[in-house]
C-alpha cells in the first residue's frame, strides 16, 4: 500500500494531522525533520548553521528517499521539502500526497502560538514574520500545488478539526487506492 505524504508551509498543522492520521490508519508516523535530526544527531538549526541551506537540503533529500521507501507510513514533510530538487515529483511517485493549504493570516496566527519553538523566527517582529510567510508562501505555492490532493485547513484550530482533516485524508486515500 502506498504511503501518505503531507506537505505544506510551516505551522500548517502537518505534524498534528499526520499523527492523528497515522493513529486512524494504525500506521507508523514519521516527521521528516525529526527523522533528519535523529539520523544526524543534530538539530535542523545546527545543520543549517554548520552546512548552510544547501548542505541541509542535500541531507533532507537523502532522508526523504530513505523514509519514502518505507511502506504503509504517514510522512509529514518540512515546509521546504517539496521545493527542492525533484522532491515533489518523487513524493507523487511514491506516496499519495496532500497539501494542507492555509492562508498567510492563518499561518501567522499558528506561528504566533509556536514561535518560541522555531529558532529561525523566535525573535522576529510581527511585520517581519508576516512578510516572511507571504514571501515564502508565494515562492513555494507552485510546488505545493503539485500535490495530488489539496485540503484547505484555514479553520484548523482544535482537536476536533485535526481529527476531521485526518478523516478526510483517510477517506480520500482509501478511495485513491
Amino acid at each position: 500500500m502506498k504511503s501518505i505524504a503531507i506537505i505544506g508551509y510551516m505551522c500548517a498543522g502537518k505534524t498534528f494531522v499526520g499523527r492523528e492520521l497515522a493513529r486512524l490508519r494504525n500506521q507508523m508516523f514519521y516527521d521528516l525533520d525529526w527523522y533528519i535530526e535523529h539520523r544526524y544527531r543534530k538539530k535542523i538549526a545546527d545543520i543549517f548553521s554548520e552546512e548552510g541551506e544547501e548542505g541541509f537540503r542535500l541531507k533532507e533529500r537523502r532522508m526523504l528517499h530513505e523514509v519514502a521507501s518505507f511502506e504503509d507510513i504517514v510522512l509529514s514533510c518540512g515546509g521546504g521539502t517539496p521545493c527542492y530538487y525533484d522532491n515533489m515529483d518523487f513524493l507523487n511517485e511514491t506516496s499519495i500526497t496532500f497539501y494542507l493549504k492555509a492562508s498567510p493570516e492563518t499561518l501567522f496566527e499558528h506561528f504566533k502560538m509556536s514561535r518560541q519553538t522555531r529558532p529561525m523566527v523566535a525573535d522576529a517582529k510581527d511585520e517581519e514574520l508576516d512578510t516572511l510567510i507571504r514571501t515564502q508562501l508565494t515562492e513555494r505555492e507552485p510546488f505545493y500545488k503539485k500535490a495530488q490532493h489539496i485540503i484547505d485547513i484555514n479553520t484548523l484550530g482544535s482537536a476536533e478539526l485535526i481529527t476531521e482533516v485526518a478523516q478526510i485524508i483517510q477517506k480520500t486515500a482509501t478511495q485513491t487506492l
